[in-house]
Parts: C-alpha cells; sequence; structure tokens
C-alpha cells in the first residue's frame, strides 16, 4: 500500500485494527459501478477483501500492494495479487477501470501515481477511489506532532501521508488528461474498534521512527492522552476525524 519504508503492514493486526477500511469501502464501489467481464486493477489491494468482492462481481482483478505480507493475505484467497510500488506501475492498457481504496494517500509521489494509472487503463477506461483528504485525522496528526517536537523531532518532517483538498487533485487528474466526473471531501468521523493506541500502532509508525523501542509505549499513551477528550465519549468509545476524497475520472476514448 504505502512507499514509506518506515510503515511496515500485519495482515493479522490490520484485520483486528482495521478491518472497518474496507468494511466502508462499499460507496466507492458503488461508484465504480463493475461490470462483468470487465478487467480492473485494485490499486493498493491490501488483505484482499475488497478485491474478492470485485472478483465475485465477474470480473477479472489484479490487485498490487507495496506490502508483501498484505499481498501474500491476498494470495490466500485466492486472488492475483503482486508487490508492486504504486508510483511504479508498469502497465499498458490492460485495464477497464483501476480502483482504490484507502491507500493513495500513503503514495505521496501523486502525479507519478497519476501517470501510471494513466497508462494502465485502456482508452475509455476511469479511475475511480477514495482516500483521505484535506482535514484527515488533523487531530491524530497535531498530536503526534506536538508529542515529537517536545521530545525535539520535526514531526511534519516524518509525515506519512498525502491528504490532498479537491482543487489539488482535481487539477492533477486534469493536467494528466483525465476528464473528472465527480468529486468530493467527505467528513466522515470513524468508530474504532479498539482504543485509539491500536489505530496508531498501526497507522502511524512513521512518526515513532526516531524513538527508542522503549520510548514508544509512553509516546503513545502521551498521545492518547491528549487525544481523549476531542475522540473518545463518555462511554470509552474511540473515533477517527476521518475525512475522505472520493472521487470518478474518465480516461478519454480518442
Amino acid at each position: 500500500m504505502t512507499t514509506n519504508t518506515n510503515q511496515s503492514w500485519n495482515p493479522d493486526t490490520y484485520a483486528r485494527n482495521a478491518r472497518f477500511v474496507s468494511d466502508l469501502g462499499a460507496p466507492v464501489v458503488e461508484l465504480l459501478a463493475p461490470r462483468a467481464g470487465e478487467r480492473i486493477l485494485d490499486l493498493g489491494c491490501g488483505d484482499g477483501v475488497l478485491t474478492r468482492k470485485l472478483a465475485e462481481m465477474g470480473c477479472g482483478v489484479v490487485g498490487v500492494d507495496a506490502s508483501a505480507p498484505q499481498v501474500q493475505a491476498a494470495r490466500r484467497l485466492g486472488l492475483d495479487a503482486r508487490v508492486c510500488d504504486g508510483a511504479r506501475l508498469a502497465f499498458d492498457a490492460e485495464f477497464d477501470a483501476v480502483f482504490s481504496n484507502a491507500a493513495i494517500h500513503w503514495m505521496k509521489p501523486a502525479n507519478d501515481v497519476i501517470a501510471g494509472v494513466w497508462r494502465a487503463l485502456r482508452p475509455g477506461g476511469r479511475f475511480v477511489g477514495e482516500f483521505g483528504g484535506d482535514g484527515c485525522v488533523a487531530t491524530v496528526k497535531r498530536a503526534l506532532i506536538d508529542a515529537l517536537r517536545r521530545r525535539g523531532i520535526d514531526g511534519d518532517a516524518l509525515n506519512p501521508w498525502y491528504f490532498p483538498t479537491v482543487e489539488d487533485y482535481s487539477t492533477r487528474l486534469a493536467h494528466r488528461g483525465f476528464s473528472v466526473r465527480y468529486i468530493a471531501l467527505i467528513p466522515r468521523p470513524t468508530p474504532l474498534p479498539t482504543e485509539i493506541n491500536g489505530w496508531l500502532e498501526m497507522f502511524a509508525q512513521s512518526f515513532m521512527a526516531p524513538l527508542a523501542d522503549h520510548d514508544r509505549a509512553d509516546f503513545i499513551d502521551e498521545v492518547c492522552k491528549t487525544l481523549r477528550p476531542d475522540l473518545c465519549d463518555g462511554g470509552g468509545k474511540w473515533s477517527a476525524d476521518y475525512v475522505r476524497l472520493r472521487f470518478a475520472a474518465d480516461k478519454p476514448r480518442a
């Protein structure tokens, strides 16, 4: 999923702490409107749960992800999944659609990703996806950066995420030649299946890279205490302040 070497993915931990990511992917699948017989590339397929749904709809699906353990998990579902950096796609006019859910914000070379998608699509193909947009997990990110600053570390330099505005991403798509059919920011506060420390351990690894192993637990505890007033309700249920950028863009036939 990610090109960031400080971020790793354990499929079992991912399933326990982040299954909501694929569970909440139904609206973007609806926007994709896959048709049986189409050939679709799932960009950042993770453990393949959504990829399998596309295959079950009669599509010929290839999943790509930068995480070898996640690709192995997808292959265990019987999928054609391949280890691949999303910024270095090497397909040439092979797909009717490229689909992506909750992955592109890990791929900071945005123009390289878009260019690879363009090459991968046949004329008339479509690029449909959803990922973190402007303002996504802003409260969490601020708490992480502030906690690092108190330790004399530049947290902004460790930020692994690309959360664009509508204007930013639509301009990049149009510059490559796509016709943007739909694009919108969607605030989506998301209940978490565990306390937020599980989310931090899964998704905020890049911020903790400079910390010694024995310092990480105290760091996470400090961040959790900062976040509790904003992201934990009276019943002890945590949520994350997600904002999603959902889009559909078409590659012209001519």
